[in-house]
């Protein structure tokens, strides 16, 4: 059990005391009752970000405040705008407003929105229409708990140091499903790093994370394919010395991803992400240059 646990709702929040926060939306588990999906429940499970929780379970005893999403990504992405609805999906129109950005969009498109309509592979994962009262009830158990918990410990963390680096942590296939993202079979890199084109951190933070993991011998692409969306967009601005930065890994470094259990390969990264960390730990952005 971690020091100072605190579970509101789905959602487990760890404060800290450093001036770094990291949080997990998409390793959750706890598949819901009320879910009523109709895919096979092992396609449902490839669209988590298996194990990461784990990976960066060193993170409390750093001092690192650790936010982690218990309900699983197909059921509520907390890594969504609240305005990326499918209605497609819903059994009558939805009263509150609906992106209509082009590139926000792509995501419904692909059925990757607040509410997924379909597996990586394309699986729908429902044989029905969602209800609007559901969708609004995954939000205020889901979505708010977790961003309330992310807002908190970055403000926190803001209070205590005067800035804050924010690090949205996530995994990804060793090769893009056809309708994870817009580049379906790119091979992916070990890591990629998103800071939706130094909008969300100053780039030289950024830089300093693709060059720390380049040092471990880790091959790290920048903004491609993966920029970062809604938590590093809602919660990073570096005008005021909030820096938020997505964190992709692949997972073939530490996992299968046929029976989904670890590998070899799964400590080794763990003590390479603690070192990433404890160097984010030493990194006062209003000192780089």
């Amino acid at each position: 059990m971690r020091h100072n646990r605190v579970m509101s709702s789905l959602v487990v929040h760890v404060p800290g005391t450093a001036a770094v926060v990291l949080d997990s939306p998409h390793s959750g588990v706890a598949y819901p009752d009320d879910f009523g999906h109709c895919c096979d429940f092992g396609l449902l499970r490839t669209a988590e970000d298996t194990h990461v929780e784990k990976l960066y379970d060193f993170a409390p005893a750093l001092g690192v405040a650790w936010i982690e999403a218990i309900f699983p990504r197909s059921y509520l992405d907390a890594n969504r705008n609240l305005t990326e609805i499918d209605a497609t999906l819903l059994d009558e129109p939805w009263a509150d407003a609906i992106e209509t950005d082009a590139a926000t969009r792509s995501k419904v498109r692909l059925g990757k929105g607040l509410v997924w309509r379909c597996t990586d592979g394309g699986v729908p994962i429902y044989d029905r229409k969602l209800t609007v009262a559901e969708v609004r009830k995954r939000i205020e158990t889901c979505w708010k708990p977790y961003h309330q918990a992310v807002a908190e410990a970055i403000d926190a963390a803001h209070a205590r140091h005067g800035y804050s680096i924010h690090v949205n942590c996530h995994s990804m296939p060793a090769v893009a499903s056809q309708f994870a993202t817009a580049f379906p079979g790119l091979v992916h890199a070990d890591f990629v790093i998103g800071d939706r084109d130094g909008t969300t951190a100053e780039p030289l933070v950024s830089r300093r994370i693709c060059d720390f993991l380049c040092t471990l011998g880790y091959s790290v692409d920048y903004n491609h394919p993966y920029k970062g969306v809604e938590l590093v967009r809602r919660y990073g601005n570096p005008a005021q010395d909030r820096h938020s930065v997505q964190l992709e890994i692949n997972r073939r470094l530490y996992m299968d991803e046929t029976t989904m259990q670890t590998t070899e390969g799964f400590d080794k990264l763990r003590t390479d992400l603690r070192s990433l960390v404890s160097m984010l730990l030493e990194t006062d952005p209003r000192r780089l240059s």
